[in-house]
């Protein structure tokens, strides 16, 4: 069975690739003309050509592949990406449509950036037709439709964000994602159409009855960019009850920008929204320094505000100083912050310094925090002993997390000595008869499989 976070997660990973990809497309134009690898002419709408679209012609110098299997045979990813983007570029909807259908004969790693190029290409040319064609591919639509809406909305957000309010059903999974940290439809189109026409853009998530608060915010996030000043006098368009959101988005933009700007700026909110704009400005600034957000976290008086942004800075000081965002984690006095702030902190100090990050994992308190750090630690270290990782997983007291952790490093453990691993597999209570079973028969422990389209080919 799948562990429940896995589709969302891949959901929200779909929403980033689709970002990468219209990304591609509209802020690497000139860098595409000068490779001499100018895209088509894209449309949305019969007879206008769509502001972001490519250049007018589809020549290029060199061959174009003729399939995506020739394609997967060139050396090198971004090659492939490349040629990936080439090949879809010069296919109209019809032809768009005929190689969706072939996507299942690809592994699940080619299979990935094969779909969401293809999809942002499609919802281009006819994002009607993708759309449709999406709601008949099951659970893997789900995957493809932030990237369709997200493309759809980088040419034209208007008739893209009609049909996201006319088919609210579509986009359950992204509401989903945003929980986690995601985009949900709304502040998709938002960002779009802020990137084109702030006013016209603002004015729209005005009208929103769902997710209103996400797409302001995001609207005023992407003029905050540029700008934080404008963002900041645009707050006045928004009504005082959906503002809470589009402080925090603002903050951050300007903590990265100017820090006493916005401290000054935050000093002029409401009261009770000011912690949490200093979070945001603070993990802006992180972005930018983490030295220097660690200097201003530890110049805050003990209190809400300090306490909401540490989170935000563990993850980035944790890239450049481990051990300080280790002991800044641990100054956190909420148990649950710290138990899910861990998972930023123990991937990064184990790949600098496994033995530290163990040390640092094993000094927790038996419970909650020392599972959660145990577990982060066994899936981040690739290169420990798979039997020592193994035996650490079993003394982790959570059954969830101590299954998860035993069955990850088993399975690293059946691909060095699959002998022994089977030995202790068959004796072991630390997992499920089921888990066990997947293990041994060389499967991984939680979904997926073999063959066609899921590994195999």
């Amino acid at each position: 069975m799948k562990a429940p976070w896995i589709l969302p997660a891949a959901a929200l990973a779909a929403g980033a690739v689709g970002g990468f990809i219209t990304g591609k497309n509209t802020s690497s134009e000139a860098a595409a003309e000068q490779r001499e690898a100018d895209s088509p002419i894209v449309q949305t709408r019969p007879g206008t050509r769509a502001a972001n679209g490519g250049a007018a012609s589809t020549q290029r110098r060199g061959t174009r592949a003729t399939s995506v299997d020739e394609i997967y045979r060139t050396p090198g990813n971004l090659s492939r990406l490349d040629g990936l983007m080439r090949y879809y570029g010069g296919l109209d909807a019809d032809q768009l449509q005929a190689e969706a259908a072939k996507l299942d004969d690809l592994p699940l790693n080619e299979r990935i950036p094969a779909s969401f190029l293809l999809f942002a290409r499609w919802a281009e040319l006819d994002p009607h037709g993708a759309m449709a064609y999406s709601n008949s591919m099951g659970m893997q639509g789900a995957l493809v439709r932030p990237t369709i809406l997200q493309s759809w909305a980088s040419v034209d957000p208007e008739n893209a964000a009609r049909y996201f309010s006319a088919n609210p059903g579509e986009f359950a999974m992204m509401r989903m994602g945003r929980g986690m940290g995601g985009q949900d439809g709304a502040s998709v189109i938002a960002t779009e159409w802020a990137r084109q026409d702030p006013q016209g853009a603002l004015a729209w998530a005005n009208t929103l009855t769902q997710g209103k608060s996400g797409a302001l915010a995001a609207v005023l996030g992407e003029v905050a960019k540029s700008d934080p000043q404008e963002a900041a006098r645009m707050l006045d368009q928004i009504p005082a009850d959906e503002r809470g959101e589009a402080y925090a988005s603002i903050a951050s933009r300007y903590g990265a920008s100017d820090f006493a700007a916005a401290e000054a700026w935050i000093r002029t909110l409401p009261q009770d929204r000011q912690a949490e704009a200093t979070a945001a400005a603070i993990e802006g600034l992180a972005s930018k320094s983490p030295s220097e957000a660690l200097a201003q976290i530890n110049s805050m008086p003990e209190g809400d505000a300090k306490y909401d942004a540490i989170p935000a800075l563990v993850g980035p000081l944790a890239r450049t100083d481990p051990r300080a965002a280790g002991e800044l984690l641990a100054s956190h006095p909420d148990e649950n912050t710290r138990r899910e702030a861990i998972r930023e902190l123990m991937p990064a100090w184990t790949a600098q310094d496994p033995a530290a990050a163990l040390e640092y994992a094993r000094s927790q308190e038996p419970g909650p925090m020392y599972d959660r750090a145990v577990a982060s630690f066994v899936a981040s270290n690739h290169s420990g002993n798979p039997q020592e990782m193994v035996r650490l997983s079993e003394t982790i007291e959570n059954e969830r997390e101590r299954t998860w952790s035993v069955g990850f490093a088993a399975q690293r453990w059946m691909q060095s000595d699959p002998d022994d691993a089977r030995a202790y597999l068959q004796q072991t209570d630390a997992v499920s008869d089921t888990v066990r079973e997947r293990l041994i028969e060389g499967q991984p422990v939680w979904g997926g499989g073999r063959g066609r389209g899921r590994g195999g080919r």
